[in-house]
């Protein structure tokens, strides 16, 4: 626990908050722990603690945005796949407590799993040193570097307006996939008018969809690719 501390820079005075937003239901299934044991509920506060500063942040650093443009780029920093990016980056899977069968199944690298419990350590923090310890997690570790997260997370949008001009076809396929089935890593191409122009590759096939279009995206503002 005191590495973990160390990589998110907080130390805590209640340990227990610490290991409670580290245990996984699997955990206290298998040893027979009252539900509340488990990290469920950290979670469920740590999302409504990650909704209210990202939204705050958000507010402030994008002030010609509307509503609507703001809703799309919060989820965009806080959907699960962003969350999961942020707490592999911490080392979040290897200090939970979890089932040996759910380990075994690759528990500790699932998107699901370790995005809750990314959640349910920002509840913690802000139980055990308030809102600011809280808020510095989050910018440090969800709302660092935006614009490329930003730009990560939504690529297929955007390159969707830099197309519309035009009259390109823009398409998607899934090329593959490598790795055991609980850690598959996929394989995305991009495609401008049935040509494939670029490959991106994540643990999801939308993320590597996602990083395939931002490659496009990279190379049509190099003149790279003309549009």
């Amino acid at each position: 626990m005191s590495t973990l501390e160390e990589r998110i820079g907080y130390r805590f005075r209640d340990r227990s908050l610490l290991t409670h937003a580290l245990t996984h239901s699997s955990y206290i299934n298998e040893h027979g722990l009252p539900k509340e044991a488990s990290n469920e509920r950290l979670e469920f506060l740590g999302d409504a603690i990650l909704e209210m500063i990202s939204s705050e942040f958000l507010y402030h650093r994008y002030p010609d945005r509307q509503e609507g443009a703001l809703s799309k780029l919060r989820a965009s920093l806080v959907c699960e796949t962003a969350l999961a990016g942020s707490a592999r980056e911490i080392g979040i899977g290897p200090e939970l407590y979890m089932g040996i069968g759910m380990a075994q199944n690759g528990g500790r690298d699932m998107d699901s799993i370790i995005s809750d419990a990314f959640e349910a350590l920002i509840a913690a923090m802000y139980l055990d040193g308030g809102k600011k310890e809280a808020k510095q997690m989050i910018l440090d570790h969800v709302l660092s570097d935006t614009d490329r997260r930003i730009r990560t997370f939504d690529a297929k949008t955007e390159l969707q307006e830099l197309l519309q001009a035009g009259s390109h076809v823009l398409s998607y396929e899934i090329l593959g996939s490598s790795g055991p089935e609980h850690d598959k890593l996929f394989e995305a191409g991009a495609y401008l008018d049935g040509k494939l122009q670029t490959k991106g590759r994540g643990r999801s096939k939308k993320l590597a969809e996602q990083q395939a279009a931002s490659e496009m995206i990279r190379l049509i503002r190099n003149h790279t690719i003309c549009i």
